[in-house]
């Protein structure tokens, strides 16, 4: 009996140390992987604000785009009304043609 209580004793030690082997990885894995979240959180950040600082770019310039034309169309109307009137015809016509296809 008294080898039974020495043998289960010391299995428990064994069952103790490698609970406390499995914990310590446990904690070591749950460390890198929170660190890892962390550099994808960060990358995926920078993306999207990478992202953002485009698109009002993007913006900007259609806005540009869009005043010059307007000051186009308005110098040509002032200066050539029938060919404006000629153009904005031939230009209804292709996109009907376009839309209809």
């Amino acid at each position: 009996m008294a080898y039974q209580n020495a043998d289960t004793r010391r299995q428990n030690q064994d069952d103790k140390s490698v609970a406390g082997a499995v914990s310590d990885k446990a904690s070591e894995f749950a460390g890198k992987a929170g660190h890892t979240i962390e550099r994808a959180m960060e990358s995926a950040e920078t993306a999207v604000q990478d992202l953002a600082e485009r698109g009002r770019d993007v913006g900007e310039r259609v806005q540009t785009v869009a005043g010059n034309m307007k000051s186009a169309i308005d110098k040509s109307v002032r200066s050539e009304p029938m060919a404006t009137l000629a153009v904005a015809a031939v230009m209804g016509f292709v996109l009907g043609a376009l839309w209809k296809s």
